[in-house]
């Protein structure tokens, strides 16, 4: 068996690399060779944790596998990700586990990566605001993929904790574009592709906040 921890992972896969592999497995999706299961996702009791698996099969590649782990929401406290998991691959001939891979910053690509595909295909050629609703750990990685699809011009971004947009506003200058703070309502007026990532369970962005 194949085993890559976490702290290898950087050096091994790119955020182009993931949404290459992200937008391939969508394809063998829309051509039904390739599904996901059914997910199993339970609070455990313990800890305020979310904890659960899920997984799939790629028939065209072969591809099969699960991930396991959850949401801990007290461990930025202790200096962790909440995010953990950990990926199994099998062999899809015999069942055999084959590579056990560490699932934290996987995730983070995979999701970044599934937000930008959609921005690649459906935003309109020349969108130029971006609007991100939520500044958590994730919110940089959706930030940075989605500004590699289009030629945005400017950040539109709330949080509910206005002091955690500085994480965006430095991605912004990293790409030296706009940054601005804004309230929901101005969030909608201005953007022209938005993007929520939260970890609410409660609508926070309206219908009626979004213009057409």
């Amino acid at each position: 068996m194949i085993i890559i921890p976490e702290r290898e992972i950087a050096g091994l896969v790119t955020p182009a690399d993931c949404l290459i592999a992200v937008e391939r497995v969508f394809v063998s999706m829309a051509n039904r060779s390739a599904c996901n299961f059914p997910v199993v996702r339970e609070a455990i009791g313990h800890a305020d944790a979310l904890y659960g698996f899920k997984s799939g099969f790629d028939r065209d590649r072969l591809t099969l596998g699960l991930k396991a782990g959850g949401f801990w929401p007290h461990n930025i406290e202790r200096g962790l990700s909440n995010h953990q998991s950990v990926i199994f691959l099998f062999d899809a001939d015999t069942g055999r586990c084959c590579a056990m891979v560490g699932g934290n910053l996987l995730t983070a690509l995979r999701t970044a990566a599934a937000a930008a595909i959609s921005i690649k295909y459906l935003a309109r050629p020349k969108s130029k605001v971006i609007g991100m609703i939520g500044a958590g750990h994730q919110s940089t990685f959706q930030l940075r993929a989605a500004l590699d699809q289009r030629p945005f011009e400017k950040v539109v971004a709330w949080n509910i904790d206005p002091t955690m947009l500085a994480r965006l506003e430095e991605v912004a200058r990293e790409r030296n574009i706009s940054f601005e703070s804004v309230d929901l309502d101005q969030l909608g007026q201005q953007a022209d592709v938005i993007i929520t990532i939260t970890s609410s369970f409660e609508p926070i962005l309206k219908a009626s906040q979004v213009r057409p």
